[in-house]
């Protein structure tokens, strides 16, 4: 094999483990969660919510932006805990699956 066939080959496999890499990174999910004080911002699988605020919007909102900048989900939940509503702001497939 040429030199210069063996650059090429190796720059488009550098190329898809980068893309493999970068859609496998995607960082904490983000859970708005109602707390005695308030409603709480928590990552995915912690026990401590990042923050606190008087109304679930501002937790959604916040949430929102640890989202889109860790491209992850928030899951919102209502008082009674159950998951009401998620929002993905990560590498989703266009169009949607199924």
């Amino acid at each position: 094999m040429k030199p210069g066939n063996i650059i090429t080959m190796l720059m488009a496999v550098s190329i898809v483990v980068l893309i493999v890499i970068k859609g496998n990174c995607m960082g904490k999910n983000q859970h708005v969660v109602r707390r005695k004080n308030g409603w709480g911002v928590l990552g995915e699988n912690n026990s401590r919510a990042s923050s606190i605020f008087e109304t679930q919007r501002q937790a959604i909102e916040r949430a929102r932006e640890i989202a889109i900048n860790q491209q992850s989900e928030v899951i919102i939940h209502g008082k009674d805990g159950k998951i009401r509503e998620r929002n993905s702001y990560g590498n989703d497939p266009y169009p949607p699956e199924g």
